[in-house]
Order: C-alpha cells, then structure tokens, then sequence
C-alpha cells in the first residue's frame, strides 16, 4: 500500500499529488482494533469503585476554557466531515464549508496558544519525567493531567498545527471572498502540501477515535462532565489525582 500518489506535470516528470487515501480504511481498522484490545483488557481487570460525584464540587476547567474546547472540536469534526465524505463517494458542496471551518479552528487555536502562554501553566501539560512513573506505578497519581492526557494534548497540537499551516497554503489556491486564486506555488510544493495535509487528517481520525473512546468509558465520564459543566468532586479528585500536585484553588 503506497503512502503517495504521484502525477504528471505540464513537462511529462512526476511530480507529487498527495496522499493515498487507501491509507484511510487501514487507519480505521487499525484505531478500531487497539481501542477492541483495549475494551476487551479493561473488562478482565477488577473493577474499582468509583468515587462519588456528589458532595462539594472544585472548578477543573474554566468556562472560556470550555467554550473554546467545544469550538475546537466542532470545527474540527466540520473539516473531517467535509473534506472525507467527498473522498469516500459522498458528493456534496463542500468546499465552502471545509474552508470556513478551517478559519475557525485557526482562530480558535490562536487564541488558546495566546491564552496559554499569557495566562496558563504551561508546565501542567509538559510531559515530565515523574509522569513516567504513572505507567508503572498505580500509587503514583498525576497533576490536573494525567500523562495518556499530555500525550494526547501534545498529539493533537502538532498534528492541528500541520494542518493548519497545509491549509492555509492550499487556501490560497482557491477562491474566496477576499482574493482570487492564485497560482504561485508550484505542483511540488502543493503536492507536498496535499501530502502533509493528508497524512495529519489521517491522523487526526486515529486520535479523535481514541479520545472518544476514552472520554465515554465509564471511569472517565467525569472528565466529560468536567469538560460541560466545569467541575469534578472533591471525592473524583482525591481518587484520581495527587492534592500536592494538583490542588484547585476555587469551587464550583
């Protein structure tokens, strides 16, 4: 199964077209089995109890924090939706939709870089060498986040950066409100574009599966309802987390 499709140019070399998407069906199957194993692991181990979610409530997630999670990922899901259900045979006027997403996704994560920077413990999602210990340690209970989370974080930011960065590359080969189409890049560096492009939408597919996944299991609903309504209990904090590492400050 190759990576890349190629193409010839005006002057008969071959040159790059894009990404191969046969590569989509594999990504599919192989995310569906992992997270298979996984449910199948999961339901030979003991099932703890879990902690309570009533009693007094602390604050996990901010409202702006919230709001602009939620903004990310539907405009996310919009680009996934628009720009593979054209490619597996579903044909609709996409294109618009596709773009208009991308923008606000672009403007979604420029604000979040900015907010994180200015306002935000950067060192709460850096991966540490004491997260490690998680993996090995039950004992051993994380910050705010766990270190599958910082994993997941740093995935997803680099692989929505490549597509951003792709996008807007490609953008500026269509028409739009603003400008007509422009032809300066040439077939390689636009094929390059597709490929990148491509590869990190793959991507992107593989990673929202696993979160999914995670986020619905039952132990880790709390963290979905963390993500609506702001809170986790006092109970699901000390259960979950370490007090000296992650100790919040405000109730909710």
């Amino acid at each position: 199964m190759e990576i890349a499709t190629y193409k010839n140019d005006v002057w008969g070399r071959e040159v790059l077209l894009g990404v191969s998407w046969d590569l989509l069906w594999l990504v599919c199957v192989v995310a569906l089995v992992i997270i298979a194993g996984h449910a199948v692991y999961m339901a030979t181990q003991q099932r703890a109890e879990r902690p309570s979610q009533e009693g007094k409530h602390v604050q996990r997630h901010e409202p702006i924090d919230r709001i602009m999670h939620w903004v990310m990922a539907i405009s996310i899901l919009a680009l996934l939706f628009t720009g593979v259900l054209p490619i597996i045979g579903i044909e609709f006027a996409w294109l618009t939709l596709h773009w208009i997403a991308g923008l606000v996704l672009t403007a979604a994560v420029l604000f979040h870089i900015i907010r994180s920077v200015l306002q935000k413990d950067l060192m709460s999602v850096w991966i540490s060498p004491s997260d490690l210990k998680e993996a090995l340690d039950d004992s051993h209970k994380p910050g705010k986040y766990s270190v599958a989370q910082k994993g997941m974080h740093a995935a997803v930011t680099v692989v929505t950066l490549l597509v951003i960065v792709s996008g807007l590359f490609m953008f500026a080969m269509i028409d739009t409100p603003w400008w007509d189409r422009t032809n300066s890049l040439s077939e390689s560096t636009l094929g390059w574009m597709f490929l990148i492009h491509g590869l990190t939408t793959l991507a992107l597919i593989a990673l929202i599966a696993f979160h999914l996944y995670f986020t619905l299991r039952p132990e880790k609903l709390f963290y979905l309802r963390s993500m609506i309504k702001g809170w986790i209990s006092e109970d699901e904090l000390s259960a979950n987390h370490d007090p000296e590492r992650w100790a919040p400050d405000d109730s909710a």
